[in-house]
C-alpha cells in the first residue's frame, strides 16, 4: 500500500514554515522518502494558504511522482493544517532539553530530533547527519522515561542537554540553508485564504454560546450552584442521577465491542487525553459476560487500569458484587460489515458506525503505542479520504471515486490488527 503525504510545521530561524513530508513508501523494489522541494531545496511556506496554493499549481517538485500527489492536490486548504503531532519547534529544542525529563518533554524532544534526522538524511545535510551519527546517546530519548530514572538517568539527560546546547546552532544553520520559498500563484493563494477563512467561520459558529465550566474552579462551582436553584425539579433529578453514577465518578467507562468473533465487554478511561484500556502491553482484555468481567476485576490489578488512582474503588465494588455495566450508546462499537460497505463507496457506509469504529481503532493503536492507524487514515491517503468523506459528507468537497478495493482491504488490515490485540479473557 502506498504511503501518506503529511503536512508538517517546522519552527526555524525565520519563523514557522509549512511543508509536506512523505514518510517511507515503496515502489516496486525501491523505497523512498521525501519532502516537498526540488533537487537540493526543501520548500517551506509562511502560511497554510501559500502551501495549498503551491501544491495545487505546481508539479515540478520531488513529490509530484508520489502515489498520493494527485489526492493531495484536491484537498481543501484546511486539510493541510498540520496536527499537533506534526508541528515541530526546532528552534526550541535546546530549551526543551534543558527541562526536567518528564514524559511529555521526552516525547516532544524525540519527535523533534527524529524529524531533524530525517531531513538531514533526505536532504544530505552533513552537519545534521554527523550530529546524529557521532552522538549515539541521543537514541536514549526513544524509549520514554525509563532511561532517565535515578542518578545515572539524570546524568544521561544532562549530557544530552549539554550536547544539544553545544551543537544545535550548527544543525539549525544547515536546516535554514536548505529551506527556500518558491513563488506562489496569486489567484490560487486568494482561493486558499478564502477557504481557510470560511472554515474558521464555520468552526466559530459551532462554538457553544455559553462559557464552559471549569470543574476545578471553585467560583464556577458557586455559580453553577446558584444557577441550579433556577432549574426545575426534573433537571435536579437528572443531575442527581448523573452524580450518583459510579462510572462517572471513577472516570472509567464500560465499552462494548462487536467483532466477527462475537461480543466483548471491557473498560477504558482517558488520562491526560491518552486512552487506557483494561489490558496490558498494547493488548485489550475483552469479556463475554458481565459476570466474567466482574470476577476478573475483583481478582486482578496487574494491568494498565490497575495504575489508575480510582481502580481501588472499582475493585472494591467488584469484590462486593455491586458493579453494573450500563454501556452508553457512544461507547458501543460495531466493526462487522464496514469492510464490505466501504467496498461499495462512501454512500453505502453508516457514518456514525464508521466514526465510532475509527475512534476505537485510533484509541487502541494509541494504547499500543503504534502509528499504523494514524498513518493509514491520514487525509491524504485513499482510505483516509474515503473514511473522512463517509463520516463528513460535503457536497462542496470533491468526492472520492471508485473502485474502492484497495481502501476496503486497507481498512480490513486495520481491523485485523486490532482484533489480534483484542484478547478474550472470559
Amino acid at each position: 500500500m502506498a504511503g501518506d503525504i503529511v503536512p508538517i510545521e517546522l519552527g526555524l530561524t525565520d519563523g514557522n514554515l509549512f511543508t509536506l513530508w512523505a514518510p517511507r513508501w515503496r515502489e516496486g523494489e525501491d523505497e523512498w522518502e521525501a519532502f516537498l522541494g526540488l533537487d537540493e531545496d526543501l520548500y517551506g511556506f509562511d502560511s497554510v494558504a501559500a502551501l495549498a496554493a503551491f501544491v495545487r499549481t505546481d508539479d515540478d517538485n520531488d513529490l509530484a511522482d508520489h502515489p498520493q500527489w494527485e489526492t493531495v492536490k484536491k484537498l481543501q486548504a484546511e486539510e493541510l493544517i498540520p496536527d499537533d503531532k506534526h508541528s515541530y519547534d526546532l528552534i526550541g529544542v535546546p530549551e526543551l532539553a534543558a527541562e526536567d525529563p518528564r514524559g511529555e518533554v521526552i516525547a516532544e524532544l524525540e519527535n523533534a530530533l527524529e524529524i531533524t534526522r530525517i531531513i538531514g538524511e533526505v536532504c544530505d545535510l552533513t552537519p545534521v547527519t554527523k550530529f546524529f551519527t557521532a552522538n549515539q546517546i541521543l537514541s536514549a530519548v526513544t524509549v520514554g522515561t525509563d532511561n532517565f530514572r535515578g542518578r545515572e538517568g539524570v546524568d544521561l539527560w544532562v549530557r544530552i542537554g549539554r550536547l544539544i546546547a553545544k551543537h544545535w546552532d550548527d544543525v539549525i544553520d544547515a536546516l535554514d540553508e536548505v529551506v527556500s520559498t518558491p513563488d506562489v500563484d496569486a489567484e490560487a493563494l486568494t482561493i486558499a485564504e478564502d477557504e481557510l477563512d470560511a472554515a474558521a467561520s464555520a468552526e466559530d459558529e459551532d462554538e457553544p454560546e455559553f462559557d464552559p465550566v471549569d470543574p476545578l474552579d471553585d467560583d464556577a462551582d458557586d455559580e453553577t450552584d446558584e444557577d441550579s436553584d433556577d432549574d426545575d425539579s426534573d433537571d435536579d433529578d437528572s443531575d442527581d442521577e448523573e452524580e450518583d453514577d459510579f462510572w462517572s465518578q471513577v472516570g472509567i467507562d464500560p465499552i462494548r465491542i462487536y467483532t466477527d468473533e462475537g461480543e466483548f465487554l471491557t473498560l477504558r478511561c482517558y488520562l491526560r487525553d491518552e486512552p487506557v484500556f483494561l489490558g496490558a502491553k498494547g493488548n485489550i482484555y475483552g469479556f463475554s459476560s458481565e459476570r466474567a468481567l466482574t470476577r476478573y476485576l475483583a481478582e486482578n490489578n496487574d494491568h494498565a487500569l490497575g495504575k489508575v488512582s480510582t481502580y481501588d474503588e472499582v475493585q472494591s465494588m467488584a469484590n462486593g458484587g455491586e458493579l453494573e455495566y450500563d454501556v452508553l450508546e457512544e461507547n458501543v462499537y460495531a466493526l462487522p460489515g464496514l469492510t464490505e460497505d466501504l467496498l461499495d463507496g462512501p454512500r453505502a457506509v453508516d457514518g456514525r458506525q464508521l466514526d465510532l469504529a475509527v475512534e476505537l481503532l485510533t484509541d487502541a493503536a494509541d494504547f499500543a503505542g503504534i502509528d499504523t492507524v494514524d498513518e493509514a487514515l491520514g487525509k491524504t491517503t485513499p482510505l483516509g479520504w474515503l473514511v473522512d468523506y463517509a463520516i463528513n459528507p460535503d457536497p462542496d468537497r470533491l468526492a472520492p471515486s471508485g473502485p474502492y478495493d484497495n481502501e476496503s482491504e486497507a481498512w480490513r488490515a486495520l481491523v485485523n490488527d486490532f482484533e489480534e490485540r483484542l484478547i478474550r479473557r472470559g
